[in-house]
């Protein structure tokens, strides 16, 4: 992995962590992220850009005219844009109607670069459905490379900065049980749907953003 790319094994699509509770089931934070883009399907439509994989687009989109994938690494074989999304002029200004933006944040060092160049590469009306980790524990794989864990405090000024103008609403998603559960490397399937949905913002698991730029 390169340090500045934001591109992980474990972000990105369905794939999680063999720590965090693949091996018994869904992990906890992807239960909140999953949730989240089942709750804002409608955006994904259009031309479609996620990093890493398809997954989600192909999950959730409603209406897909072009779908494209972003990476760093040159070698990965999904990838239609190699780009690091800190330094992305590659990409052209007003593309994507949609930009699918999971648990990646926290690898890219310079966040304000990142989401400047998310705005820049979202079409009039594009939308960015963005999640980061609150609550994590650092990915044996990315020690050296895992730089962020983000509050809502931090996400709103973030991408309110970024989108001047726009819809920006972020939420914090989860609590402390299902912290705690997620950093054992217990599984969403492990706690009842009330354990799971009940939002604490003093102990949130992800934090979510929906952010659509001014027309």
């Amino acid at each position: 992995m390169t340090v500045a790319s934001g591109v992980s094994t474990r972000r990105g699509g369905a794939s999680g962590s063999l720590d965090c509770g693949d091996r018994r089931g869904t992990p906890v934070d992807r239960y909140y992220i999953e949730r989240f883009l089942a709750a804002e399907r409608a955006a994904i439509k259009g031309r479609v850009l996620e990093v890493l994989n398809r997954d989600y687009t192909e999950r959730y989109a409603t209406s897909i005219d072009q779908s494209d994938v972003l990476d760093v690494d040159p070698t990965n074989a999904n990838a239609t844009i190699v780009a690091d999304l800190a330094a992305a002029d590659v990409i052209p200004t007003d593309t994507f109607d949609c930009f699918i933006l999971t648990q990646t944040l926290q690898y890219v060092f310079d966040l304000e670069a990142a989401a400047v160049h998310t705005h820049r590469i979202l079409r009039p009306g594009g939308t960015v459905l963005c999640s980061v980790p609150s609550v994590s524990r650092i990915d044996r794989r990315e020690l050296d490379s895992e730089y962020w864990r983000l509050t809502r405090a931090a996400c709103s000024r973030l991408f309110s900065d970024a989108f001047p103008g726009g819809d920006v609403d972020v939420r914090a998603h989860g609590n402390v049980l299902a912290a705690v559960a997620f950093l054992m490397g217990m599984a969403a399937e492990e706690l009842s749907t009330a354990e799971l949905e009940r939002d604490d913002p003093y102990f949130p698991v992800v934090v979510t953003v929906r952010a659509t730029k001014a027309h």
